[in-house]
Formats: structure tokens, C-alpha cells, sequence
């Protein structure tokens, strides 16, 4: 049995200026994602792909279909899902008077778990920052931190949206060892992302999702080759990239 299942999944918000009518944000979409496995899932702004996430962390209402993490329907038992996920967002606010120990003690209170701050951080490669402050961090030390947070309470799944979003190169690839680590343990990871080689190096299967639907789902090299087998002169093969905008039209930024 697929550690997430999706079933015909509707998500609709009223029209700006408008609110007689509505729009679907994700429209009718269904997929299975296997224990253990990286998925990602890409698509422009305004694709669907972060409101799609926060459906299944059960941090938005269902309009339509149903979802499930581990066995839980997330629409009947939002909080029993929470107890399973870990969910790193784009952004991150903290109790900036706090050190690192202190937060992550506070977010293990929040669980009723009492957790090993120095475990978490020697997990993302932060032991030497326990001390500091958030606000004392680079780019990819408070994406690693917040991914710290998010593994407080074991979590069987973990969500990652956009996570190496305006990171140097250094930090980036940092960033994906640590996953391919977590990944290793047997850690489910779901993740959206702007980035075609970040998706591409990560993840077994990718679903593309565009205007609220999902456009393609299959492992990169399959997709690869069936949208972009002869890419421009000297590269062997297309990349990720072709086959975005040949089945989307347009740059994921658009």
C-alpha cells in the first residue's frame, strides 16, 4: 500500500473581486507516492504544487477527493496526520531570543516529545551553531535548521517545499546530501521545487503539474525520453528542463 494516496484531490478558491465564483488551484488530481521514496513535484507559480502539499499536511481544507498518509485520511483526522510528517515550509519565522537548543527542545515540547538538540543538529551538520540565534545564520544553515525542526518528532514523511530556493551552490548540494541521508533511513521525502537538476539528482519520480493539473508522472529518465529525447546539438539527451516546457509551454517562473 502506497505511503500517500491521492484521489481525485479539488482544491478551489473564490476569484478576487469576484467571489460569486471560483477557480480550482488543484483540479481533480490523483497520485501514489511508496514508502520510501524522494517524489517531487514541479510546475510554474500558480501550479497547485505547494497548495497540493499543504492538503496532504492537512494545513488546508479539502474541497474535493480525498487524501491519505500511512492509512490516515487527512480530511477526518488532520491532527493524527501531523503526528507522522515532518513539514519544512518556504519560510521560517523563529522566537529570535531563543538559541538553536531552545527551539528545538520548544518544538519537541509541542509533540510531548523530549528530543536530543544536539542529535538533531549533528544530523544537518549544525552542532557548532547550537548557541547561536537564527537570525545569526547563513541561507542554507537556517534551510538545514528548519529541516531540524521538522525531524523532531521522527517523522515517517517528510514534506520540503522549495528547499534550496536562493541558496549558493555550496549550500544547495549540501542541502541534497543531507535528504539522500534521510532518504537512506527509509525516510519518505515529498518535495516541490523550481529546480530541474535538483529534481533530476533526487527524486525517483516526478509529477508535473500545470494549471492545477497533473500533466506527467513517472521517473525523470522516462520523461526524459519521451519529451525530450534529441535535445539541442551536443548534449546526449534532453534534461529535465525540455520536458517542462515541453509539456507546459512556458519557464516554471511564468
Amino acid at each position: 500500500m502506497p505511503i500517500i494516496q491521492v484521489n481525485n484531490l479539488v482544491k478551489r478558491y473564490p476569484i478576487p473581486g469576484n467571489t460569486s465564483e471560483s477557480f480550482c488551484a488543484v483540479d481533480d488530481i490523483s497520485l501514489e507516492i511508496a514508502a520510501g521514496e524522494i517524489f517531487g513535484i514541479l510546475g510554474p507559480n500558480g501550479a497547485g504544487k505547494t497548495t497540493t502539499l499543504e492538503m496532504l499536511e492537512g494545513l488546508c481544507e479539502i474541497d474535493g477527493g480525498s487524501a491519505s498518509v500511512d492509512g490516515i485520511d487527512v480530511q477526518s483526522r488532520p491532527y493524527d496526520v501531523k503526528k507522522i510528517i515532518g513539514v519544512q515550509l518556504q519560510a521560517n519565522e523563529y522566537f529570535d531570543n531563543l538559541s538553536l537548543t531552545e527551539l528545538l527542545d520548544l518544538f519537541g515540547a509541542l509533540y510531548g516529545r523530549t528530543v536530543e538538540p544536539d542529535q538533531l543538529l549533528d544530523k544537518v551538520n549544525l552542532v557548532e551553531k547550537a548557541s547561536a540565534r537564527p537570525e545569526s545564520l547563513s541561507g542554507g544553515q537556517k534551510q538545514r535548521f528548519s529541516i531540524a525542526c521538522a525531524l523532531v518528532n521522527e517523522p515517517k514523511v517528510l514534506f520540503l517545499d522549495e528547499p534550496t530556493t536562493g541558496l549558493d551552490p555550496q549550500a544547495k548540494h549540501n542541502l541534497w546530501s543531507l535528504v539522500k541521508m534521510l532518504n537512506d533511513t527509509g525516510m519518505t521525502i515529498v518535495l516541490t521545487t523550481h529546480n530541474m537538476e535538483e529534481a533530476e539528482t533526487l527524486c525517483e519520480r516526478i509529477a508535473i503539474m500545470d494549471h492545477g493539473k497533473i500533466v506527467a508522472n513517472a521517473p525523470p529518465g522516462e520523461l526524459i525520453q519521451k519529451y525530450a529525447p534529441e535535445p539541442p546539438k551536443a548534449a546526449i539527451r534532453g534534461n529535465m528542463e525540455d520536458v517542462f516546457l515541453a509539456l507546459t509551454g512556458h519557464g516554471l517562473r511564468e
